[in-house]
């Protein structure tokens, strides 16, 4: 029987869906595939494979707002595919599929990108050849990825830069800008599991694509067939550049000036132990910390680059077992905090240890609250900011984001901005402000400010005159902006400026889990919980869409004796920040109670679940109170966690 007529009688018998069907005969028939993914197909056919093929063919990968991610490696592998293994476990050749990251889709996607980049230009009269930079982690095939989106690039007549190794996604932003690119990606899928990598677009800006950009994208990538991306599968590098040193230090740079008050590292005797658990964060987070004279010990078991991220489960710094051996290495160093970062260093991970000395893993939430107090009180000191605050200068986070940010930023006086989920929004917020402040300083003066070459200080002042000051902005999962001069999180400056708060708490004689418990006699106790559903595959697709279509038309009523005050539906209410602009419509919905908690609720973008962020708060009449709260909140908390997942598991099956 041939492969065509075993891939008709699998469809018969239901084993293979036909959207497979339809896309792998389209595959077969077409004249794109090299002769060692032919076989490879073939072979998954003879082999009866039907859900493997289900997952690598039943949808083509789709290039959303942000980009792609997905498997890159198949689970069950094909002979042709595997070839000769690498030193670090890679095949030779990623699966092949189109629902999978592999040469058809990078290429197929860089050549929209091109595509629309150019017309871009074109239409703003510009006629630069665009130009595209792009960084990798260290992710099975990222290093072919990347050169191969390079050469697709060089060869459609664009000017491509690459990195000569793995870097950060921080360096990447702020690259696009230092280069004045055009766009900019990188090769990542964060801290997903190893089989993973992912395709992250940035615009000249800096930041990742948000309208019109992504839907232009994406409807650019659509346009191209299958049969134009074969002849874009042998690299070409020689019209490619490699960056050099310059690049690196002007990033270093810009990193180091985070820093709000280097004397605060003299003397302090701050000790830290540091791991990237296998991914880029070295690069640029040990040379930045020992700068300013922390003396850094790195987890030697996890500093190689490797794409098997051999020692975790999961590289992903919010997970307490990733923290174990930075942890066990701290007991033995007797260092004052530990630091981790995830795989493309965006996100950063912190262990402090308590007044008694035990290390604690602090929360995302816990992290921004501090470094936001911190850096806004440094910033009023150093005069940066007015004593008593400025609405021209703003704390920017997310919706699902802890509500003590909020406090502190508008008990020091500041404008906060809340935006949906994703640091997109934090990024499209800043380049709100840098547009608005060129624009009114030509009018007033007759000055075209170059806003990347015009020093910090002179920029604040500026921002604070004609427009809006970012002073600090975060979200829940681990990510942390402190300048301007990168438009998404930063994990490398994060662990810088986080040391400095450190190493001015230590000076102090204060711990940094007193500090955080000062924030709660300020501010009053804040907590939050994550309550997650999963539900895999196309059916659990849609129990998901089903709960959050409930929501809409039957927001819920009560939970327990505690009524619901308030329901916010950010897909149909037209919601305004504190700039009065307009939120972009989402399904999100915001849910408050009548004991002053609240939760918001929604699908994930990246995983197959519902997610609902919890916030809890009450006041602290003092010190001694503290522990008593805390613990009453978090109970109320956890309760209302579980009536919220039970209501959610009756609404998927009613």
């Amino acid at each position: 029987m041939s492969t065509i007529d075993q891939i008709a009688a699998a469809t018969q018998a239901g084993k293979l869906l036909a959207s497979t069907a339809l896309n792998l005969r389209a595959w077969l028939a077409g004249t794109f595939l090299p002769d060692w993914a032919r076989a490879s197909l073939e072979e998954l056919v003879a082999k009866e494979q039907w859900p493997e093929l289900n997952d690598r063919f039943y949808r083509t990968l789709e290039f959303g707002t942000g980009g792609m991610r997905g498997r890159t490696i198949g689970k069950v592998t094909a002979a042709a595919e595997i070839g000769v293994l690498s030193a670090q476990g890679s095949p030779a050749h990623p699966a092949v599929g189109c629902n999978v990251l592999n040469d058809f889709t990078i290429v197929r996607a860089t050549v929209g990108l091109f595509r629309y980049t150019k017309s871009y230009l074109c239409g703003v009269g510009s006629f630069d050849l665009p130009r595209l930079v792009i960084a990798h982690d260290v992710r099975h095939f990222s290093r072919h990825f990347c050169e191969l989106a390079a050469s697709t690039w060089s060869q459609l007549g664009g000017q491509a830069f690459i990195f000569d190794g793995p870097r950060s996604t921080p360096q990447l932003s702020f690259s696009v800008r230092h280069l004045k690119a055009s766009a900019g990606i990188v090769i990542t899928a964060s801290h997903n599991p190893p089989h993973d990598n992912g395709y992250k677009v940035y615009f000249g800006d800096g930041g990742q694509v948000v309208p019109p950009h992504d839907k232009g994208i994406i409807d650019q990538v659509d346009q191209v067939a299958w049969d134009e991306v074969a002849k874009f599968f042998v690299k070409k590098l020689d019209a490619v550049v490699t960056l050099g040193v310059a690049v690196e230090q002007a990033y270093l740079e810009a990193a180091a000036a985070a820093v709000i008050d280097p004397d605060v590292f003299k003397g302090s005797k701050l000790k830290v132990v540091f791991t990237n658990v296998h991914g880029t964060g070295a690069v640029a987070t040990l040379p930045l910390l020992e700068r300013f004279g922390v003396k850094v010990t790195a987890v030697p078991e996890q500093l190689a680059f490797d794409p098997r991220f051999p020692t975790v489960k999961s590289p992903n710094p919010e997970n307490a077992p990733t923290l174990a051996m930075a942890v066990e290495l701290a007991q033995k160093t007797k260092a004052d905090l530990v630091l981790a970062t995830d795989p493309d260093c965006d996100r950063m991970g912190v262990a402090v240890r308590d007044a008694q000395g035990e290390m604690v893993l602090l929360t995302g939430n816990q992290i921004g609250a501090l470094l936001a107090e911190y850096r806004i009180s440094a910033m009023k000191k150093q005069g940066v900011l007015p004593k008593k605050g400025t609405k021209r200068a703003a704390l920017i986070k997310t919706f699902v984001t802890s509500q003590l940010q909020d406090a502190i930023g508008h008990a020091h006086g500041l404008k906060v901005i809340n935006t949906l989920t994703g640091f997109k929004w934090i990024g499209a917020k800043i380049a709100a402000y840098e547009a608005e402040m060129k624009e009114k300083l030509f009018e007033a003066e007759g000055v075209a400010l170059d806003y990347d070459a015009t020093s910090p200080e002179i920029r604040a002042e500026l921002l604070l005159d004609y427009s809006t000051l970012y002073v600090f902005g975060g979200e829940e999962s681990y990510g942390y902006l402190p300048t301007d001069t990168v438009r998404d999180k930063d994990g490398n400056a994060a662990c810088l400026i986080f040391c400095e708060l450190a190493a001015s708490a230590k000076k102090a004689g204060k711990s940094v889990t007193e500090q955080l418990d000062g924030l709660y006699l300020k501010y009053g106790y804040y907590t939050e919980a994550i309550g997650n559903i999963y539900y895999e595959g196309a059916a659990g697709a849609a129990k998901i869409a089903k709960i959050l279509a409930t929501y809409r038309k039957s927001p819920p009523k009560a939970f327990g004796k505690v009524k619901v005050t308030k329901f916010r539906d950010f897909g149909r209410e037209k919601i305004k920040d504190a700039d009065g602009a307009l939120i972009p419509a989402q399904d999100l919905y915001i849910v408050t109670l009548a004991n002053g908690y609240n939760y918001a609720v929604r699908g994930s973008g990246t995983e197959p679940k519902i997610k609902f962020y919890l916030f809890g708060q009450a006041t602290v009449k003092n010190a001694k109170a503290l522990p008593e709260v805390k613990a009453a909140t978090k109970a109320a908390l956890e309760e209302l966690r579980q009536q919220i997942e039970a209501d959610a598991a009756t609404r998927a099956e009613g």
